[in-house]
Parts: C-alpha cells; sequence; structure tokens
C-alpha cells in the first residue's frame, strides 16, 4: 500500500517534503505534482526504481526517461550541449518543456536511448517539485504519469492513489497542476525540433 501526503503547493511542509525524499533514497517510486500534471519519479541510480516506473507505464527501452532538474547548472554534468542550444533552454526554464540532449557519460546507459545516446532534461515551475529536488540534491529520474491506453495524466490524486496504490510507494497531492504534458524540444541536430506538442507551445519561441 502506498503512502499519501497532501503537500500544500504553495508552502510546501519540509516535514514531508523530507520523509519524501526519505523514501526515493530508499529505492521508492512516488507520484508527485510538476508544472503539466503529475508525473512518477525515482532516484537515478536506482535500476530497480526505474524498471518499477517502465512497467507501471509499460514502456520499452526506445522510450525516454527524463532528468527533473532544479536549474540547468547541473546541465554539462549529464548532457552534452553547445551555446545556442543552452540560451534556448534558458530562455524556457523553469516551464513545461522536456529538451531532448546528448546524454554525457555520467548518464547510466540503461536511461539513455539504446541508439541515440540521449536523455531528456526539464526544469518545471512547481514548488513542490523544487523543495523535492532541493532537499534530494540530485536530478529525479522521471516520466509522465500516462498510464497505458490513456492519452494525458489523471488529475486527480484520490484517483492516482486508488489506480497504483499498490504499484508505487508514495502519491503525493500537490492539488491541481494540469494535465497536460510537456513539450519535447530535440535539440541534437542544427535546429531545434519540437517532437510533441504539448503545454509550452503556446509560450514556444524557439
Amino acid at each position: 500500500m502506498s503512502q499519501f501526503f497532501t503537500i500544500h503547493p504553495d508552502n510546501p511542509q519540509q516535514r514531508l517534503i523530507s520523509q519524501a525524499v526519505d523514501i526515493v533514497r530508499d529505492g521508492g517510486v512516488i507520484v508527485y505534482p510538476t508544472d503539466s500534471g503529475y508525473a512518477l519519479g525515482c532516484q537515478i541510480g536506482n535500476k530497480n526504481a526505474v524498471e518499477r516506473i517502465r512497467r507501471i507505464r509499460q514502456l520499452d527501452d526506445r522510450h525516454h526517461m527524463t532528468l527533473v532538474c532544479s536549474d540547468l547548472s547541473v546541465l554539462s554534468h549529464y548532457a552534452k550541449v553547445d551555446n545556442v542550444a543552452y540560451r534556448l533552454m534558458k530562455g524556457h526554464t523553469p516551464g513545461p518543456y522536456t529538451f531532448i540532449l546528448r546524454a554525457t557519460h555520467e548518464v547510466p546507459r540503461r536511461l539513455q536511448h539504446p541508439k541515440r545516446k540521449t536523455i531528456g532534461l526539464r526544469v518545471p515551475d512547481n514548488r513542490v517539485t523544487q523543495e523535492l529536488l532541493s532537499t534530494l540534491g540530485e536530478p529525479l529520474m522521471s516520466s509522465t504519469l500516462i498510464l497505458p491506453g490513456d492519452d494525458m495524466p489523471p488529475t486527480d490524486p484520490y484517483d492516482i492513489r486508488d489506480m497504483l496504490e499498490r504499484q508505487v510507494d508514495l502519491v503525493i497531492d500537490g492539488g491541481y497542476c494540469g494535465m497536460e504534458p510537456t513539450t519535447v524540444v530535440d535539440l541534437t541536430g542544427d535546429v531545434p525540433e519540437i517532437v510533441r506538442e504539448g503545454a509550452g507551445l503556446a509560450d514556444w519561441t524557439g
């Protein structure tokens, strides 16, 4: 049975944030709010937790997992990016965008696209997520919570608990946070390419 925390979206309770981070560090899978809907998250280096997320979503190894970061300061550690791409990302973060970048050797191979050796990276504009990341001290490995057969992520954390209470370790109720997935932008080529239109597209000026 999963735990269920109600965390205030504007003034997150640090006690609950710390408990959530402890669950992540212990190898747990959590459901948490972002600026484009609820997502699944776990610790980067935990292979079993990542595989649990893949099973929940029924994903194969060609699906891009995403590193959810507090800001772009960790970018060079996990991804290869030139100055043009960096300026573009800086102008759209924090926000509902996922950027596809070439991964560095710091990213475990099992988390990279098997052929392209790429990784997704994003910086969400959500207070609960930012507090989680700050307390954790590293990015979360993450995937939008879109369940098999659905096109959009569920929006009600109580419904999410009912659906996933035996598959995740924690569901965080952070209030309503939208239901449209991120806009995905591939920055591995000479010109940015929008791979998926999503929540951020209206503000896209790339």
